[in-house]
């Protein structure tokens, strides 16, 4: 079990960061806001994917006027998720001229590097605190390497260059990272906003600098922190960077909330950032979100494609039910799955599931022992592996995780 450090919990829109709540999992549109139809459509389909918190670009006057239409589409929907505001450069602006926007939603992302310069950056990151305050709302302090306080870095450059030893650049960069992010929660608490209403982040999109400087800031506080590397990038390269980073930190203990910031393929699915979240907090054992399908990779002795067949279907078919077995049987998503291709390692990783099946390899008697928590439940063969397998999963939820099901037949999946 990770032990987590103990941050202050903070409520944003009914959802719990921090404290003892779970790590949530939250996403963002990349929709034009002034666009409420697509924006609502796609802040309902993050929230059916798993986002827990869904953030959208408040970046223009029209933006911030249209907040109320996507929520009017969003109530339509029945969509209850809390959304969250991300304001730039003229957040203050808007904010104070679009009230029912800032009512509405259940946070607000600031960047302190981006408010302003001066006295400018004081006042408008001021006036920003003070909406929050009178609306009884959260603020994401946001620190990002691409946009860090410019005067604050050189400051901290020029005292690193008097050291006798002094650090690199990018260590003084790291180093100012923090300090702006806990020196702007310090100024929010000074302009009257609770600690418990501050989330911190400090993003790069360096695996190991992301490392270090949570590491550090960690260190340093015990408000909630988002996790995330600012931008991941794109596939394979995106997710194994994302996961990479993100499992170092919360194996640590180290975060209260995350998002893996992916770039979609074009015309691919945004909802993929949600489930690389889910995924990485389900192999850390952290928390479970959908039954887990084992399945062996094939090699020679693997030649038929039957095994891969089935272990798609298999994860496709539990993916299709949790939308309904999630609301009547409690704990299903902790449900393991094996689907194996050969007796080498076929048998004992089924017995290591709550359902294995082992098939058949090349050259193998053409049959399939289905093992159900450890011991050997029967022996399948014939052109109905597939559907005869699924209805035995089908029974082994309904009679492990209570309540009658409202379950799709077999049959009806696969045609």
């Amino acid at each position: 079990m990770i032990s987590r450090k103990k941050t202050v919990s903070v409520d944003v829109g009914g959802c719990k960061v921090g404290g003892d709540a779970p790590i949530v999992v939250q996403s963002m549109t990349n929709t034009d806001t002034e666009d409420a139809e697509s924006t609502a459509k796609q802040v309902a389909e993050l929230a059916q994917a798993g986002s827990e918190l869904v953030r959208i670009t408040v970046n223009t006057r029209e933006a911030a006027a249209t907040v109320p239409v996507i929520f009017e589409k969003l109530d339509k929907m029945n969509v209850k998720v809390p959304v969250i505001g991300d304001f730039h450069f003229n957040g203050h602006l808007l904010l104070k001229k679009y009230p029912e926007c800032a009512k509405l939603l259940a946070k607000y992302r600031i960047n302190p590097g981006n408010v302003g310069f001066g006295r400018k950056h004081d006042d408008n990151f001021r006036q920003m605190i003070e909406v929050a305050v009178e609306n009884n709302k959260p603020v994401r302090i946001g620190v990002n390497w691409g946009s860090l306080d410019q005067a604050l870095l050189a400051k901290m450059m020029d005292d690193n260059g008097k050291l006798a030893e002094p650090k690199t650049a990018d260590e003084v960069l790291m180093d100012a990272m923090v300090e702006s992010a806990i020196t702007s929660a310090e100024l929010a608490e000074n302009y009257g906003l609770g600690r418990d209403k501050i989330i911190l982040s400090a993003k790069v999109s360096n695996v190991q600098s992301l490392i270090k400087v949570y590491r550090d800031l960690s260190k340093r506080s015990d408000y909630p922190l988002h996790l995330g590397l600012t931008e991941a990038g794109m596939g394979s390269k995106g997710i194994v960077a994302s996961s990479a980073a993100l499992s170092i930190l919360l194996q640590e203990g180290i975060g209260d909330t995350i998002r893996v910031s992916l770039t979609p393929r074009p015309g691919g699915e945004r909802t993929e950032e949600v489930l690389v979240s889910q995924q990485i907090l389900q192999s850390l054992g952290i928390r479970n979100f959908l039954p887990a399908v084992t399945a062996c990779p094939g090699c020679g002795r693997t030649t038929s494609t039957l095994f891969q067949e089935l272990a798609e279907q298999i994860q496709n078919y539990l993916n299709q039910q949790m939308k309904e077995w999630r609301e009547v049987y409690k704990g299903v998503e902790a449900l393991r799955v094996a689907v194996m291709g050969c007796v080498v390692n076929g048998p004992g990783e089924s017995k290591h599931a709550d359902i294995g099946i082992s098939l058949p390899g090349t050259g193998e008697e053409p049959r399939a022992p289905v093992y159900v928590d450890g011991k050997l439940f029967t022996t399948l063969q014939g052109a109905d592996i597939a559907i005869n397998f699924m209805s035995i999963v089908n029974d082994y939820v309904d009679s492990h995780f209570n309540e009658s099901s409202k379950n799709r037949t077999v049959e009806e999946f696969l045609v």
